[in-house]
């Protein structure tokens, strides 16, 4: 028996770090948010280190559930070489059970490029692999209703593998798994009929801040309005994640929300898996919403404090070197 089961991507990830002087950073063509990363075409790009660890929302959710006491397993898929090994020995490593991981012997594991600049913030070059093509054959069912879990939680489903998030929200249903999601882009822009069946069945709905708008069709930025919207569509508890600013969760019955610690990133790839597979593990470990935020937050703030997604989860018990933020409380 299994407490969680996670599904989502297993990537091998590079990472990076950009030697300065080596690139320029010039404001965004496309919109006054976001920077454009410049090089100069023909030139040599210089590199201060490289390090390669594993990522993925599947396995990186899968480890915290791990770390914070949960029997968990991971089912996706990687290719049949020595990058899905690795992520299958990491796996280990983090005591996350494999038993449900398949090995493509066509398609290669899938693997990230991040160049990081010394700010903390980086661009990612993405091969879509192995686990973007996971299908509905390639799910064992039969073990997984052997295995009883408690728990799904769905990481984003991209490419081919988008097309399990209904098969897996009915099989929870049926078998009373209770569900919690962080839907990708391409979840997001399923047909309304099928979001309208899905949605009521998910106990909690996890999204960044832009991810939200997209959902609610409402600005960019307008965090409570956006999760009032959400509320109306879901039953379960409705979590905004909105980086640097903090998070917003909503139980359909009150708002809270928490800023983050005043702490500087040194790599900030896996926060959002570290937040909401945390708060999930508050969750559960003491049916309270507060504490969850409590927790999320100091995961995914120790996340960021390390290169690699994995490197700086939280053991059960560990809070990190930071105060627990304070949670603000107040009628939806």
């Amino acid at each position: 028996m299994f407490d969680i089961i996670t599904f989502g991507s297993a990537t091998r990830d590079n990472f990076l770090r950009l030697k300065k002087g080596s690139y320029r950073i010039l404001p965004g063509r496309d919109s006054l948010e976001k920077q454009d990363l410049c090089f100069t075409l023909g030139s040599k790009i210089f590199i201060e280190d490289l390090s390669v660890f594993s990522g993925g929302g599947g396995t990186n959710t899968a480890c915290t559930f791990s770390e914070q006491g949960f029997k968990t397993a991971y089912v996706g898929k990687v290719g049949n070489d020595k990058r899905g090994e690795a992520i299958i020995e990491d796996l280990k490593r983090f005591k996350v059970s494999t038993s449900f991981v398949v090995k493509d012997k066509k398609h290669p594991t899938a693997y990230s490029i991040i160049l990081s600049s010394p700010y903390g913030d980086r661009t990612i070059l993405i091969y879509r692999g192995a686990c973007y093509l996971l299908e509905i054959d390639d799910i064992p069912w039969k073990k997984l209703e052997e295995s009883k879990p408690k728990w799904f939680y769905l990481a984003p489903l991209s490419e081919k593998s988008a097309q399990l998030f209904e098969p897996l929200v009915e099989f929870a249903k049926r078998n009373k798994i209770k569900i919690a999601v962080n839907p990708g882009d391409t979840q997001i822009n399923l047909k309304k009929e099928i979001l309208n069946k899905i949605l009521p069945q998910i106990e909690v709905l996890i999204l960044n801040e832009e991810e939200a708008a997209l959902f609610c069709k409402v600005l960019f930025g307008n965090g409570k309005e956006g999760i009032r919207r959400l509320a109306n569509l879901t039953k379960g508890i409705v979590v905004i994640t909105r980086g640097k600013k903090g998070s917003i969760v909503c139980d359909r019955k009150y708002l809270f929300s928490a800023p983050t610690p005043s702490i500087l990133p040194l790599e900030k790839t896996g926060a959002g898996d570290a937040y909401g597979s945390g708060f999930l593990s508050g969750l559960l470990q003491k049916n309270d919403i507060e504490y969850a935020i409590q927790l999320g937050t100091a995961n995914a703030t120790s996340c960021i404090q390390k290169i690699g997604a994995k490197n700086g989860l939280l053991k059960r018990g560990e809070w990190g070197s930071w105060p627990k933020v304070k949670v603000e409380k107040s009628k939806l």
